[in-house]
């Protein structure tokens, strides 16, 4: 086989997985379509009330911290089942602003307390497993801190604890600054998607789902049958998520009852996030796929598991697709099989289409209209597209073991000038990923321009979609270390 045959190979074996990935969604969409109003049982939530303790872990959240401790204590529930923890693993004005509006609601009879660590060990589950060891709690719920939750909260979800088989029930996340810029709006609608499709397909056609992390609630019972909070991966939620199910607790998402949380304004941030998220999945992946395809659990769940923790190699596929796609046209042009390109438009669509129509669902579910579910997506797909890079690296280290720390998103608290403030206290480093994904701009602006050239105009909207990701996300990083300097 020639060296160009090998090339084309790559490119289709690539492409195909990625209709794999894509494909996927249509049956997420089907199972959200058929099962989303087989609404879970509840119970009235009658005296006396179950003990709750409401974790709040927090590492250097300046910004937000006394926001998030002043609305945990509105919270609509007896002060005498009611225990809040502030678990602080912060270095900065953190822990003094966190302590003074601890004391302060200590001398207002809140049951609350701050617990600080010197030290980082595992991290968010390290704060959260030590903070569980003091805990009173029947019930934990965990809340980040850019998480405003409604008073009603514990109220609206406490009641799908209706039987003691129930182990965990998570609310669904909403966007307080979903409107600040065209970066949040293209987040908000991922994670609606994440949340109002994937959350409920799963979760009501009895398939394995994830917590979130927070604004959820865990039976304490569960957390401590199910090995408790780990720090071996960068993804902890998923990890006891997956851990518990194995063992047989069921879980409930209850998408009605919304908590608004901050999206990352910035990309740097945004990029961390999806890296993090990316990597500690691919961690849980090699810690427990094995364990779940060799459990008792039904076929399907074992098949959705499958493509839940495995859905991130598909930046590696979508990356060899970015590097291979100039050199994959050259030879063709090169050797006059320009038929074959209108194998490409047709192929990538069938992988795409299937994005598209995922995220346009979860749009018009929300009650958006057509034209407001449909003008985000071309800019939602070249985001992931710009992705690639940063979590290809992030899938890698996942495979390979390679440790990292685990670093947390800045929150700035407000949309506006005064986030934009607040963000200077976060500085952003330049690194070889931003360098990558500026080389990477460059190399489609001149596919772009060999695509025009050659009148193969059918294929500029695709090479539209990789050029505009990767210069969006690597002129706004630039552009954003200069402002910080």
């Amino acid at each position: 086989m020639t060296a160009n045959n090998i090339l084309l190979v790559i490119y289709f074996i690539s492409l195909s997985g990625l209709i794999i990935f894509g494909s996927h969604r249509y049956f997420l969409i089907y199972f959200y379509k058929k099962y989303k109003k087989a609404t879970p049982e509840t119970k009235p939530l009658v005296n006396p009330y179950p003990a709750v303790t409401v974790q709040l872990p927090v590492f250097n959240e300046l910004n937000v911290v006394a926001r998030l401790i002043e609305n945990i204590v509105k919270l609509d529930y007896p002060k005498d089942k009611l225990e809040i923890q502030v678990l602080d693993d912060s270095t900065d004005e953190t822990q003094k602003i966190a302590k003074e509006t601890v004391n302060k609601f200590k001398k207002e009879n809140f049951n609350i307390f701050y617990i600080h660590r010197n030290n980082r060990t595992g991290f968010k589950a390290g704060a959260l497993q030590n903070g569980m060891a003091k805990a009173t709690g029947e019930f934990i719920a965990i809340f980040d801190a850019d998480f405003v939750p409604r008073p009603d909260f514990l109220k609206k979800l406490m009641p799908y604890f209706n039987e003691e088989s129930i182990g965990m029930v998570q609310a669904r996340w909403g966007h307080s600054n979903r409107k600040y810029s065209l970066l949040t709006k293209i987040q908000a609608i991922i994670l609606d998607g994440h949340f109002l499709i994937e959350h409920t397909a799963r979760n009501r056609s009895g398939r394995f789902f994830n917590f979130n992390g927070t604004a959820g609630i865990w039976r304490k019972k569960t957390i401590e049958a199910s090995g408790g909070w780990q720090g071996d991966t960068l993804t902890e939620d998923m990890d006891l998520s997956y851990r518990a199910q194995i063992k047989g607790w069921k879980f409930i998402f209850v998408p009605d009852v919304v908590i608004p949380a901050e999206l990352p304004i910035d990309v740097n941030a945004f990029k961390t996030q999806q890296g993090r998220w990316a990597k500690g999945t691919i961690q849980v992946a090699k810690k427990l796929l094995g364990k779940i395809l060799k459990s008792d659990t039904p076929l399907k769940v074992k098949l959705e598991a499958l493509f839940h923790l495995s859905s991130n190699f598909s930046y590696l596929f979508l990356t060899a697709v970015s590097l291979v796609l100039l050199p994959a046209i050259l030879v063709r042009l090169n050797t006059n099989n320009t038929n074959l390109f209108m194998i490409d438009v047709p192929v990538f669509l069938l992988g795409t289409f299937s994005i598209a129509y995922f995220y346009y669902t979860s749009q018009k579910e929300l009650g958006y209209s057509f034209w407001d579910s449909v003008k985000y997506i071309p800019f939602l797909m070249s985001a992931g597209i710009g992705l690639a890079i940063n979590n290809s690296k992030c899938v890698l280290e996942g495979i390979y073991g390679y440790d990292s720390e685990f670093v947390r998103t800045p929150k700035y608290g407000m949309t506006g000038k005064t986030a934009r403030q607040n963000a200077k206290k976060y500085k952003s480093k330049k690194n070889l990923i931003l360098y990558l994904e500026l080389f990477m701009a460059i190399y489609f602006t001149v596919l772009l321009y060999l695509t025009i050239r050659a009148r193969l105009y059918f294929l500029t909207p695709l090479i539209l979609l990789f050029q505009f990701g990767f210069m969006y996300f690597s002129v706004s990083s630039l552009l954003l270390s200069f402002r910080q300097k």
